[in-house]
Order: structure tokens, then C-alpha cells, then sequence
């Protein structure tokens, strides 16, 4: 088994990505998409269902032993505020490129003009959203211990914040702590590295899974969609964080995603930001050279608040809508679209199709009827996995963006490391 290990960890995700794909499909063909489904999710899904659970697993202690680390390792606690003002600012912006993009996208391509939405089962969404005052309370944990047990990772972030900085402010007398949260943070991480081993395996019977159950059936009637939201992430990917990586900081762009491989193939298969978060920490600070005190604070950070992909995806939905069902939008319309997609993308969990349930709170602002919603709901749930997939790497990918170029601006960025072959 030594020439499996020879095998870069990348080259052996794409290769299981692709095999997926072929096995699904070439089982859904033989035995039926149903029997093929049943067959797949019996005897393979389990691998990985496990892999997710094993990365799941390291996202609560990874967090919270690495941030607290990093703060611990910045020594002083003002430069806490710069790194979080330079953090936010750069989300949202990176953020509204994204919502741009998948206005003009949905523009260009009008995925919902002429679409055939008849005899589609409409399933109901809340049009209810958290208020901003809710959020930000529920950010302070009532009791840390719990939070960390309930994997609020706002809270949790919040808490290792304030843990860090006490440590820091205790001198001498936290000193010990400190080197105790260090040491287990590469405990942590060693750990990651040995659980994206299995990563080969989760990803084929993942994959293979949604190949067989969705078939190439289920793009068929939706094909323009898909294809407009895939070339908005990949446009969003290549223009906005280019701009970011080669023109802003002057480091070069195919490095950047040669080193988030990995991390990109684990969110693809999984479609969760948050199961790859351990992933993405990991490859930002082996392959990309971002050191502890960034990684640790502004990727947890991220993977919670900045949903490119979701807010571009959000835009490009509103405007099917409006094509699907002849509503007139005007340039208000737009500009309400994108403000909203932006904030409600902030409110997505980092789990698969959660971003798809706060379309309604979207559609809300040029009046979209609850029936025309749930009908769109309906017609998009069956394939919202094949995009759900593509904006969670687009996710993973803006975190890691921003992630190097705060670590660059606070003197944290190993330009060597990142400048090397990556370590993947």
C-alpha cells in the first residue's frame, strides 16, 4: 500500500470524485435509478457518512484550541481589532462582488424564461428570519460548555476570543494555559491529517450516491440554470478573489488554488462549509503558509458568515423567478435583491440546501406570492444538491481569500510557504 500513499492526497480526491460520478451513473443505468439509489445508500453511503462524521468531529476543538492559540500568540490584544475590522470589511466585500456577478449572470442567461414548471410539487418555506439584535445576543454564549457541546461556532468563536485575550492579559500566570492550548491545537491539526487520509473514500461513496439519485434525468429540464450558476461561482472564483491574490497582494493566483485542493474537493463532495472547515485550516496554513493567529480566527469566522456562493446563488434564483413567472423588476429591485441575498447568506448554516430555505425571505422584496415560491422551492430542491456543491467550494475558497490576505496585512503570511509546491 506504500504507492497509495506516494499518490498526492488531491490527485486521489479527483480521481474518487470522478470514479463516483461513473459508478452512480453507470449503476443507475443497470439496475435502475431507485434500486440503484437503495443499493448505494445500503452498502457504500456509510464511508461517507463516517468521513463527514469524522471531520464534524474535529470542527469544535480544532476551533476552539486554534483560536484561542492564536490570540495567545499575538501577544497583543489590540491587534485583535484590526485583524477583525480588516475581516469583516473584506466578507462583505468580496461578498457583493459575488451578488453582482449572479444578478448579471441571471441577466445574460435568463435561466427562467420558458421554464416548464408544470406539475411540480410545491414545498412551503418560512418566510421567518432571525432579527440582527437576535443574532448578535445569541453570538454571547449563556454557558460556554454547552455552546461547545451544541457546536454554536459563533459562540464559540466569541468565547475562545475572550479566553485568549484573559490568557494573554494574565502574564506570567496564564503562560502555562497558553503553551496547553498551542500544543493541543497541533494535536488537533495532526489529527485532520490523518482523517483527510479517508478522504478518498468518503468523497467516491458520496459522490456516487448523488450521481445515482439524481441522474442526468434531473438536469435535463434545469440544464440553463445550473449551467448559469456554476459559470457565476467560477467567474466569481477566478475574477474576484484573482483581483484579491494576484493584483491586491502580488502573490500568485495559481499557487493559491493549487494549495486549497483539498479543501475544495471536500467541499464539493460534501457541500457543507462547516464539515470542511478542519480541511481548509489545515491546507491555509501548510499549503498557503497563514499562520495560527489568522487561520484559527478569520476561517471559523468565515465559514459561518461569508456565503459567496450562497448570496450569488440566491441572486440568480430571484431572477429565475421573476423570468418563470413574468414579474418586472426594477433597478430598485435589483439593488433590494442583492442587499437581501447578502444579508440572509449571512444567516446560512454550513450545511447542505440550508441557503435554498431562505429564498422566500429573497423573493419577499419585489412580492412574490407564497404559491409562486413554493412551487420554485419545489422545482429546485431535486437538483439543489449539484449546485449546492459547486457554492460550497466557491465558500471554502473566498475564506481562505480573505484569510491570506489579512495574514499578509498583519505580518502573519509565510510568502515562502505559500510561494512552494504545495503540500497536498
Amino acid at each position: 500500500m506504500s504507492w497509495w500513499f506516494k499518490i498526492k492526497l488531491w490527485q486521489r480526491v479527483l480521481v474518487a470524485l470522478v470514479l463516483g460520478v461513473v459508478f452512480g451513473l453507470t449503476l443507475s443505468n443497470v439496475m435502475g435509478q431507485d434500486a440503484a439509489t437503495t443499493f448505494i445508500d445500503e452498502r457504500i453511503r456509510w464511508i461517507g457518512l463516517a468521513f463527514i462524521n469524522l471531520i464534524r468531529m474535529l470542527i469544535v476543538p480544532l476551533i476552539f484550541t486554534t483560536l484561542v492559540a492564536g490570540v495567545v500568540a499575538m501577544g497583543d490584544p489590540k491587534r485583535l481589532r484590526s485583524l477583525g475590522a480588516k475581516t469583516i470589511i473584506l466578507y462583505l466585500t468580496t461578498t457583493l462582488f459575488a451578488n453582482i456577478i449572479g444578478l448579471t449572470f441571471g441577466t445574460i442567461f435568463r435561466p427562467g424564461a420558458g421554464a416548464d414548471l408544470g406539475g411540480v410539487e410545491a414545498v412551503p418555506v418560512s418566510r421567518e428570519a432571525p432579527s440582527l439584535l437576535d443574532r448578535l445576543l445569541a453570538i454571547i454564549p449563556d454557558n460556554p460548555v454547552a455552546a461547545l457541546a451544541d457546536g454554536n461556532v459563533l459562540a464559540i468563536i466569541f468565547f475562545s476570543l475572550l479566553l485568549g485575550v484573559g490568557i494573554s492579559g494574565a502574564g506570567e500566570a496564564g503562560k502555562k494555559v497558553g503553551e496547553l492550548f498551542d500544543s493541543a491545537s497541533e494535536v488537533v491539526l495532526k489529527i485532520t491529517h490523518y482523517v483527510m487520509e479517508v478522504a478518498p473514500f468518503g468523497v467516491f461513496s458520496l459522490v456516487s450516491y448523488t450521481a445515482a439519485s439524481q441522474g442526468l434525468e434531473a438536469l435535463q429540464s434545469i440544464i440553463v440554470l445550473i449551467a448559469a450558476v456554476y459559470l457565476g461561482l467560477i467567474a466569481h472564483a477566478i475574477i474576484t478573489y484573482g483581483i484579491l491574490i494576484r493584483v491586491v497582494l502580488n502573490l500568485p493566483l495559481i499557487r493559491f488554488f493549487r494549495g486549497m485542493t483539498d479543501p475544495i474537493a471536500v467541499a464539493y463532495s460534501t457541500a457543507s462549509s462547516s464539515a470542511t472547515l478542519p480541511v481548509t485550516i489545515a491546507a491555509a496554513s501548510d499549503n498557503l503558509g497563514v499562520k495560527k493567529s489568522v487561520a484559527g480566527s478569520v476561517l471559523p469566522l468565515g465559514a459561518t458568515i461569508n456565503m459567496d456562493g450562497t448570496a450569488l446563488y440566491l441572486g440568480i434564483l430571484a431572477l429565475f423567478t421573476a423570468q418563470a413567472f413574468g414579474y418586472d423588476l426594477t433597478f430598485m429591485n435589483y439593488v433590494m435583491i442583492a442587499f437581501t441575498a447578502a444579508i440572509v447568506s449571512i444567516g446560512a448554516a454550513g450545511i447542505p440546501s440550508a441557503s435554498l430555505f431562505l429564498l422566500a425571505i429573497v423573493l419577499e422584496t419585489f412580492g412574490v406570492t407564497p404559491e409562486h415560491t413554493a412551487i420554485i422551492v419545489g422545482f429546485i430542491l431535486p437538483v439543489d444538491r449539484i449546485m449546492d456543491m459547486a457554492r460550497t467550494a466557491v465558500n471554502v475558497t473566498g475564506d481562505a481569500a480573505v484569510a491570506t490576505a489579512v495574514a499578509k496585512w498583519e505580518g502573519e503570511l509565510d510568502e515562502e510557504t505559500f510561494k512552494e509546491p504545495a503540500k497536498v
